[in-house]
């Protein structure tokens, strides 16, 4: 897709000349992580969106945030999409898209009763954790879902699980769950929580459950675990580190946790005017990353705003390459011709970029 005149470059020097710059001010050196920032499953959301409103017109309803970032979905709201905490705020007959997160069964059934054009774009990482704990249902085990109670992913993972499904998120949680020794469990495990954090858990249920199940970290998207092991590695050479998503953001928040975790102070901007300047007061060099919906011109305006301040150096990381992309649904393949449809496994470099 065309990029907007309007966007600024990605260029992280062309960031710091856009800013003033004089000898007076402190010196700052900004390490950029990478990857960073959309991932696949993403880049597939928002243009799932955006095709939906060229293909039939404004407006198109899209239930819940389409990805976790208040700028992506204002650009999309200009565009024609409007959106929804619920289906019953949604006119019959409409053109309904569901978030990247997933949604429950019962969504899908309220759709079809309201008689809503239904374009999916759960990302295909969180429709294989779906299948997964679908089929540990079915082979009669009790199904744990490691994740944070209230997330959209979650609530919609319990959704498209006919049997009750125990949540936890710590190792606490594990040992106060009421099920006896010899039960034959599974678990399942939320796309965004921190590899390391998820290990622990696992090891929870293993001890305490002999006949247990499960996919281990793999259903922990790999873009998570890219941005994670990114910022890890930037903290061991960092005084501080910024981490650019929303609030509601579970992937993002998780890279906050890692670099704290490093031993590094770390805080959460939503955007290049929350940050507070004095978080960097005695800090020489400091590491930027980006949660996974999070777009890449926030990244660009922070690095203006630290230029504004400091006499900034920018230094860009090598990371792993992300060559993966998810086919769009099925209902808007059409006219898509020559996009990449790598497996699910595979990474992705960010291709499809939205003017915000």
């Amino acid at each position: 897709m065309s990029e907007s005149a309007a966007q600024p470059s990605s260029d992280p020097a062309d960031a710091v000349a856009r800013a003033p710059n004089t000898a007076a001010k402190p010196a700052l050196t900004a390490v950029l992580a990478a990857p960073r920032g959309f991932c696949a499953g993403v880049e597939r959301a928002v243009e799932t969106v955006e095709r939906a409103l060229a293909q039939h017109g404004a407006p198109v309803y899209v239930r819940h945030e389409i990805v976790h970032n208040a700028r992506v979905c204002a650009a999309l709201t200009a565009k024609g999409a409007v959106f929804v905490e619920e289906l019953d705020e949604v006119p019959p007959r409409s053109v309904v898209v569901f978030s990247a997160h997933g949604v429950a069964r019962t969504v899908e059934e309220e759709a079809a009763a309201a008689g809503h054009r239904v374009i999916d774009a759960t990302c295909p990482l969180v429709t294989r954790v779906h299948i997964n704990g679908r089929r540990y249902a079915a082979e009669g085990r009790t199904v744990i879902l490691i994740g944070h109670l209230g997330h959209a992913e979650v609530e919609g993972t319990l959704g498209q699980i006919d049997v009750p499904v125990h949540v936890v998120a710590t190792a606490e949680e594990v040992a106060a769950l009421d099920l006896p020794h010899d039960a034959p469990v599974a678990y399942i495990t939320q796309t965004t929580l921190s590899v390391a954090d998820t290990r622990g858990v696992i090891e929870a249920i293993a001890a305490r459950w002999p006949d247990s199940v499960g996919p281990d970290t793999r259903d922990i998207c790999y873009a998570t675990q890219n941005r994670q092991q990114a910022v890890s590695e930037i903290a061991a050479e960092v005084d501080a580190v910024l981490i650019v998503g929303a609030p509601n953001s579970s992937n993002s928040n998780r890279l906050v946790e890692i670099a704290e975790a490093a031993g590094r102070p770390a805080r959460l901007v939503p955007a290049a005017e929350d940050l507070d300047l004095g978080f960097l007061a005695g800090v020489a060099r400091v590491g930027i990353s980006a949660g996974a919906s999070a777009p890449e011109v926030i990244v660009q305006e922070l690095l203006q705003r630290l230029g504004t301040a400091f006499a900034l150096t920018v230094e860009q990381r090598a990371g792993v390459r992300e060559d993966v992309t998810f086919r769009l649904p099925r209902s808007l393949e059409r006219g898509a011709q020559g996009r990449n449809t790598n497996s699910a496994g595979d990474q992705s470099t960010p291709r499809h970029r939205i003017a915000v």
